[in-house]
């Protein structure tokens, strides 16, 4: 390896942190079985996408599911929240995940289509730039640089278990704030909420809630973003507000009916697409923008997703009489 990249990365993210996670890359690149949160991982089984593919061809289906998977939506969620600052009453987050976009070359383009009209005061990526899970990731961060320019700063973002650490310099060089188990503070006036990221915590598992956790204030609105939504339950006793992650692809081939048939998580199957809640704590689980495995999609449209943050005291005195 490149040793002038590995003391970049040391220098970004610490020596520990650097080396724990290229060694894990290392052991655990392109197994089929036995790492990560789930035992079986298909999308590293890349006989069986093209097996996949070929079924898809034969039965007819392939081509409408490229075309499917070519038609991103935007999608609009609200978060309400008590002790959300005045100021950021109406704070609107876009969200992307999942792009994959050295596979989803025509949905990427739609995306693009689509944020040039779109108004939202910061951009969170959840993870998952790259279509394979190991080998060559230049064509993701071209891919990725495309995007990029048409997407309006701040822009933060975290780690998929498809990216590897090698790609954190080229992404952090078109302007993109990864979080690598680290706390950014978003201010308005003089006011703050808090976005913590984690590194991969599905196949990887070189997250660390508790480092970002220590650096919220108590009390403090904040929303933690994970590639992965299997970290709920740790991240609803750290206290943090709001949970954006991806990863599941909402099944990416549904029964009629938005049903996945997997989600290739260890999560409760209302938590594997769209929003919803766990104990005090609000999630939102994004189907992506692209596809994994093969790119197509069956009554699961990909999506790219705006969050506006309400201050529920607020929208409840405007409408008293």
């Amino acid at each position: 390896m490149d040793d002038a990249l590995v003391s970049k990365l040391e220098e970004r993210l610490g020596r520990i942190h650097a080396r724990q996670r290229l060694g894990i890359e290392t052991d655990h690149e392109a197994q089929i079985f036995g790492q990560g949160l789930n035992f079986f991982h298909i999308e590293n089984w890349y006989s069986v996408h093209a097996l996949i593919r070929a079924i898809l061809k034969l039965s007819g289906l392939y081509w409408r599911g490229r075309r499917n998977a070519e038609r991103v939506v935007v999608k609009h969620n609200d978060v309400e929240c008590a002790h959300l600052p005045a100021v950021f009453d109406g704070f609107t987050i876009l969200h992307i995940s999942d792009t994959h976009v050295d596979m989803s070359q025509r949905a990427m383009l739609r995306l693009v289509e689509l944020v040039a009209g779109l108004h939202y005061d910061l951009c969170v990526l959840t993870g998952d730039y790259r279509g394979k899970t190991f080998g060559e990731f230049d064509a993701a961060l071209a891919g990725m640089a495309r995007v990029t320019a048409h997407l309006k700063q701040p822009i933060l973002g975290v780690l998929g278990n498809h990216d590897t650490i090698r790609m954190l310099p080229g992404l952090e060089a078109m302007g993109i704030r990864m979080l690598q188990n680290e706390c950014a503070t978003i201010k308005r006036g003089d006011q703050e909420i808090f976005v913590a990221g984690i590194d991969d915590a599905h196949y990887f598992r070189v997250d660390n809630i508790e480092k970002v956790g220590s650096q919220v204030p108590d009390g403090a609105f904040s929303i933690l973003l994970s590639h992965t939504p299997e970290i709920y339950r740790q991240a609803a006793h750290a206290g943090f507000d709001l949970l954006l992650s991806g990863h599941t692809h909402g099944g990416q081939v549904c029964l009629p009916g938005s049903i996945p048939i997997t989600l290739d998580s260890v999560l409760p199957r209302r938590m594997g697409s769209g929003a919803w809640r766990y104990r005090d704590m609000v999630g939102y689980t994004s189907v992506g923008a692209g596809s994994s495995v093969v790119a197509v999609r069956f009554n699961c449209p990909p999506e790219i997703t705006l969050h506006r943050l309400c201050r529920t005291a607020d929208r409840l005195n405007r409408a008293d009489p």
